[in-house]
């Protein structure tokens, strides 16, 4: 997209981290921001955030993995903007740092449910809205290394995040397919200070027993790395280079 002013863009898991960052270097585009978290609280922050300079935004309370949820966030989007050009799929949750089958089932659900059927509702919803719209679009998933390159400990993160990034691929290719002016990249960043471990354990989807449960960044606990905090980089999203990095001192660059 070269015209970003005036345009539309929604953000899941906005209320912090990359996802605060993408919706604030879109503001600072001139773009009307819909700030979707499923953290009420965090996405009113980020909504005051960027009043305060003032963007026009609104914060809408979203869990990612129910279709319908996802659905309401398309039509809140509508009634407020009348169109959405840019959609970025970006909520995530790390889970814990366990052996596969030391995971519980609820684990593996609540990770696959935020991360893989929350792209998958986000496409499945606002794609076609932005084709009928019949002008230019984006489509932003959030992956991760971790979709490029495997670690013990954290399957369902990696499952999640491979997915993502074939999932991406593809839509990449039908779209192009049929000629519409909607692209699609996939953002890939190493590791970054965000609050995706703690997010993992105070989602309030989690209940007892699910897998998911207080500790620090699941990251940090299995290679000893602090990432750096998220922001000041701007909304960058890039093509997959599809050459795999192998574990090593560089995994965590």
């Amino acid at each position: 997209m070269k015209e970003l002013r005036d345009r539309v863009a929604v953000v899941t898991g906005a209320g912090s981290g990359i996802g605060r960052a993408l919706a604030e270097r879109f503001a600072a585009e001139g773009m009307r921001v819909v700030v979707a978290d499923v953290d009420e609280a965090r996405a009113r922050e980020t909504e005051a955030l960027l009043k305060g300079r003032g963007a026009r935004t609104l914060a809408v309370q979203v869990d990612v993995q129910q279709a319908a949820a996802v659905e309401a966030l398309a039509a809140r989007t509508l009634e407020a903007f009348g169109a959405v050009h840019v959609l970025c799929n970006n909520a995530g949750i790390a889970g814990v740092a366990r052996a596969s089958w030391e995971v519980s089932l609820e684990g593996w659900e609540q990770v696959l449910g935020v991360n893989l059927w929350g792209v998958v509702h986000g496409i499945r919803t606002f794609v076609p809205i932005m084709l009928q719209q019949g002008t230019e679009g984006h489509v932003v998933n959030t992956a991760s290394m971790a979709g490029l390159m495997s670690l013990p400990l954290l399957s369902p993160y990696h499952a999640t995040k491979f997915a993502v990034v074939t999932i991406s691929e593809s839509l990449h290719m039908e779209l192009g397919m049929t000629g519409a002016p909607v692209r699609v990249s996939v953002l890939c960043p190493g590791f970054v200070r965000t609050n995706i471990g703690q997010d993992s354990l105070n989602d309030p989807r989690s209940g007892p027993g699910g897998g998911v449960r207080r500790r620090r960044d699941p990251r940090r606990a299995l290679l000893g790395v602090q990432p750096p905090r998220a922001g000041g980089g701007g909304a960058a999203a890039g093509r997959v280079d599809r050459r795999r990095p192998q574990p090593g001192s560089d995994a965590a660059s």
